[in-house]
């Protein structure tokens, strides 16, 4: 999970710096896709449950909006405030998951997973206002705005996490003679089901023009980003397999410190003394989760 932490770190700061997070994200869903119908196959399609596919239809819902409300998000403002609220993800699930998948949480776990979500409301503290590329918001404004879609991106995340916990569990109780792994051929299908409900959602803002002007100097890197991303992802998977989401989820926040790292040195942002504080006490209650949850 740690593993996956970085990753998504790494692909969040990919979008940031790409300029145009929107077409950027229709971008990276080109090579997810080509996989899938690759994998076809290899995949004996009759070992996937019924249920999976009711299931598949809502979370690819559910992650389409997180791919649009987080690029709206990244359009306002800084990675080192969109990111730690979007990843908030521990602040609500656990209220979610204990009475829909009957999950438990011992008392130590429960100390690391309010450390986390302490940690992560700090994080979104001090720094200055973003300065915005052009448009009618300003200052304030313009960071009030980056703070709205990152709300909404959390609760897309905290949507998705619930549903993709399901899908594991009845993947996982089922026969499996692929020679792919349950959790490659849910991520891949995953994201073939978001691209088709995402890139005609994205489009209908951005339009066809500034798509077919973006394909030469960001495809290659979108590419690139997304098959990291379904890498990082495929991690996520695999852990809530035998793992409670509220534990996988939690120490996938890890994230946030290498998200802030990565706004510093490589995008020049100026977090604040809270963000900081929030970055450590993040990795603390991590630390108390993996040892003692």
């Amino acid at each position: 999970m740690l593993a996956s932490a970085l990753v998504h770190a790494w692909w969040s700061f990919a979008i940031k710096r790409s300029g145009d997070p929107l077409v950027f994200n229709v971008l990276q869903g080109a090579a997810p896709f080509a996989l899938a119908l690759a994998a076809l196959p290899f995949v004996e399609l009759g070992q996937l449950p019924p249920a999976l596919w009711r299931i598949l239809a809502l979370t690819g819902f559910a992650h389409a909006f997180y791919f649009y409300w987080m690029s709206r998000a990244y359009e306002h403002g800084d990675l080192t405030l969109v990111y730690p609220i979007a990843r908030s993800t521990p602040a609500l699930l656990p209220l979610v998951a204990v009475p829909l998948l009957g999950e438990r949480i011992s008392p130590i776990g429960g100390v690391g997973i309010a450390t986390v979500v302490a940690g992560i409301w700090l994080v979104q503290l001090g720094g200055p206002a973003p300065r915005p590329r052009g448009g009618a918001l300003r200052g304030s404004a313009f960071r009030s705005a980056a703070a709205g879609y990152a709300y909404l991106t959390l609760a897309a995340t905290v949507a998705y996490s619930l549903l993709d916990k399901l899908a594991m569990a009845e993947l996982a109780a089922g026969p499996w003679t692929s020679p792919l792994p349950r959790a490659a051929v849910y991520g891949l299908l995953l994201f073939a089901a978001n691209s088709v409900i995402f890139t005609p959602l994205a489009v209908s803002r951005i339009g066809l023009p500034a798509l077919a002007r973006a394909l030469r100097p960001h495809l290659a890197r979108a590419s690139v980003a997304s098959l990291v991303s379904l890498f990082g992802y495929g991690l996520t998977l695999a852990a809530l397999e035998t793992a409670p989401v509220s534990y996988v989820v939690a120490t996938r926040q890890a994230s946030v410190l290498f998200a802030l790292v990565m706004g510093v040195v490589w995008l020049g942002e100026r977090p604040g003394g809270p963000r900081v504080l929030g970055a450590a006490a993040t990795v603390a209650g991590v630390a108390v989760i993996a040892l003692y949850g």
